[in-house]
């Protein structure tokens, strides 16, 4: 008889957030590579043998308990208190709400999952045992993300209103100051001879860090600076095929989907310089702290083509590395552990 995982989330609900792809991508994964041995539902009222929180619905919360009771909850970890702190602009005392929700949240879970090994400590200093966290990547199907030929790309270019023989650089992501878009900016500005593109915008609307003054940007951006807004998923992998290279300046991160569906299209990766990274990314990206180093390093793969070649291999390498296969196999030996749990 197949284990029944019920797989609850809320994440697909707000467009343009990372949640909401990595919900999208896990449930098709397990659908796809593990049917054989697991039958997932999604939002069901039942008990399942695993019921997988994928978002802390305060509703989701009430109900652990009575639907788990013959059974065990997996909670999924996208966020902790530290990376919310520099995305929503909320006053104090309902940040210190929510973060002590957060983590009663996650402490009431059987078993939890990490995209980033790096968060297992943080977990175990909100008082989380390290025993009960597993960590497992995200994923990205390179079916739906992939490099498309260079006359495809010339159309695209024509289609968003990118110059096609500018070297471009993209970035995904929210509207936040977390995310790094004032040092996007100023980059732009200083490097008037490279196209940026921006794909991505208030997600939460006033509510996000940073808002005015962002918004006051983005209704008059550079010259070179294209924001495109919220775009729908099925859309993302032409935006990554107008690049030369993905841009992510962000200050704080668990595993961004961004990243993964960059590396499927093979272009070169550049990304702040995080103690997250090095753990999950290895030698697949480039890095920098500061506006200067990334000028440099930009400037670098517009001018040098071997380095640049290097860069999309190691692209390339990463996104090899995050198979689909590989990830699969995490899951399926995570949800056996937990399946043989049941009972004991």
């Amino acid at each position: 008889m197949k284990t029944t995982i019920n797989m609850m989330s809320s994440a697909t609900s707000v467009k343009g957030q990372g949640v909401g792809s990595a919900y999208i991508e896990q449930v098709a994964l397990v659908k796809s590579m593990l049917s054989d041995k697991f039958e997932v539902t999604e939002n069901k009222r039942i008990k399942a043998d695993i019921t997988h929180y994928h978002t802390l619905n305060p509703n989701y919360y009430l109900m652990v308990k009575s639907r788990t009771k013959n059974g065990r909850s997996v909670g999924y970890v996208h966020m902790l208190p530290e990376t919310v702190e520099t995305s929503l602009d909320l006053p104090r005392f309902m940040k210190q709400i929510f973060y002590k929700y957060m983590i009663k949240f996650y402490k009431r879970m059987d078993y939890l999952v990490t995209v980033n090994p790096y968060f297992i400590g943080r977990l175990e200093h909100y008082g989380v045992p390290r025993e009960k966290v597993t960590y497992i990547p995200n994923y990205v199907s390179s079916e739906v993300f992939h490099p498309l030929s260079p006359e495809d790309k010339r159309v695209l270019r024509d289609k968003y209103g990118v110059p096609r023989d500018k070297f471009t650089v993209v970035c995904a992501g929210q509207l936040q100051v977390r995310k790094g878009v004032f040092d996007f900016i100023e980059i732009a500005k200083r490097m008037p001879e490279v196209e940026f593109v921006w794909a991505g915008g208030f997600s939460f609307g006033k509510i996000t860090d940073g808002y005015n003054e962002i918004k006051k940007i983005s209704e008059d951006p550079p010259a070179n600076v294209k924001l495109l807004g919220i775009i729908d998923r099925e859309y993302m992998n032409e935006v990554y095929n107008l690049g030369d290279v993905m841009f992510l300046p962000s200050f704080e991160e668990l595993f961004p989907m961004t990243i993964l569906e960059s590396m499927c299209v093979n272009i070169p990766v550049l990304l702040r310089d995080l103690d997250i990274y090095p753990d999950i990314l290895f030698d697949f990206y480039s890095k920098s702290d500061s506006v200067e180093g990334f000028i440099a390093e930009i400037d670098r793969l517009r001018s040098d083509k071997e380095y640049y070649a290097q860069q999309c291999e190691a692209s390339k390498r990463g996104n090899q590395f995050y198979s689909k296969e590989h990830v699969a196999q995490m899951w399926d030996e995570f949800y056996s552990m937990v399946r043989d749990s049941i009972g004991k």
